[in-house]
């Protein structure tokens, strides 16, 4: 479930989520989000997303969370045409 604050957070995990993603926070906010979220529902995993960039990345790494999601990677990248006839 896609949060933009620790309350969404906790009544997604409270809900049943087995993943919480904590979008667009700043890397305090999130860390302070994650944690709350860790320590009332240890089992549910925490996801970092929004505005990460190769550059910023280390900011959004901790204990408490368990993946990364960076846009960047996949915003730029060049199409492929192909086919597959059968």
């Amino acid at each position: 479930v896609e949060c933009s604050s620790v309350a969404e957070a906790l009544a997604a995990a409270g809900a049943g989520a087995d993943i919480v993603l904590l979008d667009n926070l700043a890397p305090q906010e999130l860390h302070t989000a994650a944690a709350q979220v860790k320590a009332t529902y240890p089992r549910v995993t925490v996801e970092a997303s929004g505005g990460i960039v190769l550059g910023t990345r280390p900011q959004f790494l901790g204990p408490h969370i368990d993946v990364v999601s960076m846009g960047c990677l996949t915003h730029s990248a060049p199409a492929l045409d192909f086919a597959l006839r059968v």
